[in-house]
């Protein structure tokens, strides 16, 4: 997975990095209740492999009820900061917004929602104002929820916030989603405009939430043919799915042309992820990953699921070395959640025997479909004429 030796290497990497964090920003997001304490576990061990002094540390504001409501509805956004005062999970309006089994209304979500917002607002704000090249909000990325309700755990479309604010500046957003579910909520968002492209390679399956992204939805009236999506089955491992990604992201990169990215990289599609899935390690996904680098665009990265909370924290600290080009030791540095990391206390996670459900002829009928001439020259013609 990595190089072994010295956690740094001495060199500082090229790119102009910032990374959001504060301890109240880190605090509140360790109280949701799907994940708790992930978002400590995550920065410590990317403080206890020294990789804060490599990246410009930036503490996130709290995002208003105004900025919020540039995507969601000012009902669902006043709902939510009125049951969040209480922890009110009675209210008979709460279900019409999404609120209840896998969103659950606990006192001070709507704190919550507004500190995540405002961490991808600040992280994008960074990077319309030129202070870096990639900006970095691990505890990010919450794809599901929807203008007016929540979903999927998620409260707060914070990755539709972050590319309406990098829409200020930049003509063409490229998203792309590596989460093990369907980007459905940022997908839905732009589902009618050409000027953000969304990429999600996701779990697709009767019954898996969120039961959406087949190769077949491509986007709806000017957004036609902008939305493209790679289902896949269980049991994807690191090569195929390289090969799947980089196959169809040179195709969108030639086609769309994007000026800025905002990348989800949800690690539920760990081994040893609970939803048990598919089968990657970080190594894989920092592949991918390099591969979005490797254009020089302003860059967005944000975190996701991950519901294996140690190997969350091994697969975003090899993410960030991988943006920071550091090499990190293979021995879990000793730090506040050490025994987390137990038995073998490395960094690497090894792939399961579990078998690989992706048939090879699937996987190239569902590139060569992406690839379809007609879906090539229809983007080529529209960007060209715009």
């Amino acid at each position: 997975m990595c190089d072994r030796g010295d956690s740094n290497d001495g060199e500082v990497s090229k790119r102009r990095v910032v990374y959001i964090y504060s301890s109240e920003y880190v605090e509140t997001c360790d109280s949701l209740s799907k994940v708790p304490n992930r978002a400590s576990m995550v920065h410590s061990l990317i403080e206890a492999y020294g990789l804060l002094q490599y990246m410009r540390v930036v503490k996130p504001h709290v995002a208003s009820m105004e900025e919020m409501a540039v995507f969601h509805t000012h009902s669902y956004l006043e709902h939510l900061h009125k049951i969040s005062q209480n922890g009110d999970n009675d209210d008979p309006q709460s279900a019409d917004f999404g609120l209840g089994y896998d969103c659950p209304v606990v006192e001070g979500i709507f704190d919550y929602a507004a500190a995540v917002g405002g961490a991808t607002l600040t992280a994008a704000q960074c990077l319309v104002d030129g202070k870096c090249e990639v900006a970095i909000n691990w505890a990010g990325g919450w794809h599901h929820a929807k203008k007016d309700e929540a979903s999927g755990f998620c409260y707060v479309n914070d990755a539709v916030l972050g590319i309406l604010k990098l829409r200020e500046k930049y003509e063409r957003v490229l998203y792309v989603d590596v989460d093990l579910h369907h980007g459905d909520g940022v997908e839905d968002a732009f589902s009618f405009t050409s000027k953000v492209m969304t990429v999600s390679l996701h779990k697709f399956s009767p019954g898996f939430f969120p039961g959406t992204g087949d190769v077949s939805d491509t986007g709806l009236g000017k957004g036609r043919w902008y939305a493209v999506n790679v289902p896949l089955e269980d049991g994807i491992r690191d090569d195929r799915y390289l090969q799947v990604f980089t196959s169809v992201m040179q195709e969108v990169k030639a086609v769309f042309n994007p000026e800025a990215v905002v990348m989800q990289l949800g690690a539920d599609t760990m081994a040893g992820d609970p939803m048990c899935s598919f089968n990657m390690t970080p190594v894989g996904v920092g592949k991918c990953l390099n591969h979005v680098l490797e254009w020089e665009l302003p860059t967005l990265l944000l975190g996701g699921g991950g519901y294996n909370l140690a190997n969350t924290a091994r697969c975003w600290t090899h993410l960030t070395g991988t943006v920071l080009e550091q090499a990190l030791s293979s021995e879990i540095p000793d730090h506040e959640f050490f025994t987390e990391y137990g038995p073998d206390y490395s960094l690497e996670i090894s792939p399961s025997c579990r078998p690989d459900r992706n048939e090879s002829q699937q996987l190239e009928r569902v590139i060569s479909t992406i690839k379809d001439l007609e879906f090539l020259t229809f983007i080529v013609v529209s960007w060209e004429s715009s």
